[in-house]
């Protein structure tokens, strides 16, 4: 079967056209597909509707052809059925040249322009003029409402061929309409961008932050990854910082949109013990809660910060075992300091550091140069997985984990864990972010001292929800890491979701920051 426009169009002399110039054998494969195209698709159908105008081209008596251009509203080219389209012919000039040449020969081509977009559709068929006497219903069809030239008659088309042309030298070409709507999406960008530059002026990069005891000023900024900055701070006067250990982390204010105030988790990365600066390294999340955001936006060379004095939630152990860590992503900041401490102690060690690839992970060059062949790395992109099973079965019996990274990361650990028989004191974790489960539903939370029957929405934290009805309530990392927001629990069985409870604590307390009721419901000394 050959395509209904190749019948039509490709004449012996056509081919032999095709035959000089090269193009005989390309265009053969019109002659030879399964789709004859000679009734409209709804894709087709689609396109015509849209349409505004169009060009046509008849024949006169004498074998000259004409071109007319017809216009009209979006959609006077009207469908009536998969054969058969139909126009109004508005009253012109008055000269009929294709309406006479119409009367000689009923052959007519279209061609349907799409400039904006580089796009034209191709139609031949039969055409027949029809009055309004002739069919009073087929002209009422046909009339634009809203368009107040006068109907002289219609033009109606038995299709039979379509085509679409490539977009080859169209040159784009855009109606009022098109550009109204262009401005319009650009100055709601362009009102967008204002907003946010109104909403920062609004917050004017302070030159300083938070109310804490320590004061910070940043020294340095430089990028580790496209998404992560590290920033590098020290005391104002050069004076020596309070000595922290591996894994210690600095609450640090931050100014969320709208001027709201707050402070922020982040680890410590530089070297444990170092007394003349600490470095935390930032991951931007724009999905996050906004921390992060406001950090990367409003943190600038010079700025000070009142932070908390550093907190160690996750320490390393004194001893001779062997560690193991384990991180990915962001969570190398926590993971960084313990290694530098246990190589220059020279103590046994392995780092699995993993990450979506390797221009993404912070700090991984330099750590390759410090800790050899001690640091073991896995991109996803390099199709590499870091092997929890493997990597725990074949740990010395008196081994220790760290973990810190995705939860899920934090997840297999523990469940490996289990599978293996290792003793859960023997894997510790740092979580940056609240676990949360897609089984999560709705728990009821009585507060015995405060009187009061609360519901905790599948998507709430117990702490969130217990704030959120006037309640006070102490959190410090709000991530299950520290304990800061345990309180007793004097009813109910406790999902626990922190890394901090002993499994004696687990039995009367509840960190509210993450865990939450394995059967509903729970009663709290609040």
């Amino acid at each position: 079967m050959s395509r209904a426009f190749a019948d039509i169009s490709f004449t012996p002399s056509v081919k032999a056209a095709q035959s000089l110039y090269g193009s005989r054998e390309a265009n053969r494969g019109f002659e030879l597909v399964k789709e004859k195209r000679d009734s409209l698709l709804p894709q087709d159908m689609e396109f015509i509707a849209a349409r505004d105008s169009f060009y046509q081209a008849t024949i006169s008596e004498n074998g000259w052809p004409y071109v007319q251009h017809r216009g009209g509203p979006a959609g006077f080219l009207k469908i009536l059925d998969d054969k058969t389209i139909a126009y109004a012919d508005f009253s012109g000039n008055a000269q009929y040249l294709s309406v006479g040449n119409l009367f000689a020969s009923d052959r007519i081509s279209l061609i349907l322009m799409d400039y904006a977009n580089r796009r034209r559709m191709k139609i031949w068929g039969h055409a027949k003029i029809i009055h309004e006497e002739d069919d009073v219903r087929l002209i009422a069809r046909l009339e634009m409402p809203d368009y107040r030239a006068r109907v002289e008659r219609a033009v109606v088309i038995t299709v039979e061929a379509i085509e679409w042309n490539c977009p080859q030298h169209i040159t784009p070409r855009f109606t009022e309409k098109e550009v109204q709507g262009m401005l319009a999406r650009l100055l709601a960008e362009n009102s967008q961008l204002e907003q946010q530059l109104k909403q920062k002026a609004a917050l004017v990069k302070p030159d300083r932050l938070g109310n804490g005891p320590l004061e910070l000023v940043i020294t340095a900024m430089r990028q580790l990854s496209p998404r992560i900055r590290a920033y590098e701070l020290r005391d104002p006067a050069g004076k020596d910082l309070p000595a922290v250990g591996a894994g210690a982390h600095l609450r640090v204010p931050v100014l969320l949109a709208g001027g709201q105030a707050a402070t922020r988790h982040y680890s410590i990365s530089s070297a444990a013990g170092q007394t003349d600066s600490y470095e935390i390294a930032v991951l931007a999340e724009p999905k996050g809660r906004g921390g992060s955001k406001a950090v990367h936006d409003l943190y600038t060379l010079g700025m000070h910060l009142h932070c908390d004095l550093p907190r160690n939630d996750f320490a390393l152990h004194a001893h001779a075992a062997p560690a193991i860590l384990i991180t990915g992503g962001i969570g190398i900041t926590a993971i960084k300091p313990m290694a530098e401490q246990l190589a220059t102690q020279g103590r046994p060690y392995t780092l699995h550091y993993a990450g979506r690839e390797f221009s993404a992970m912070a700090y991984c060059a330099e750590l390759q140069i410090q800790l050899g062949a001690s640091l073991h790395l896995y991109a996803a992109d390099q199709q590499q997985r870091l092997d929890m099973h493997k990597i725990m079965e074949e740990a010395s019996k008196d081994s220790l984990f760290y973990i810190c990274g995705p939860a899920s990361m934090i997840a297999a650990a523990l469940s490996t864990a289990a599978a293996l028989g290792i003793d859960q004191q023997r894997v510790r974790y740092e979580r940056f972010a609240v676990q949360k489960s897609t089984q999560d539903e709705e728990i009821r939370v009585e507060l015995a001292r405060s009187k009061k029957v609360i519901h905790v929405r599948a998507d709430q934290t117990i702490l969130q929800a217990v704030r959120a009805h006037g309640v006070a309530a102490q959190a410090e990392c709000e991530t299950g890491n520290c304990g800061t927001c345990a309180v007793k629990l004097l009813g109910g069985q406790a999902q626990h979701r922190d890394a901090v409870l002993t499994e004696a604590e687990q039995k009367d307390r509840i960190c509210i920051c993450v865990s939450r009721a394995q059967a509903g419901e729970l009663v709290l000394d609040l």
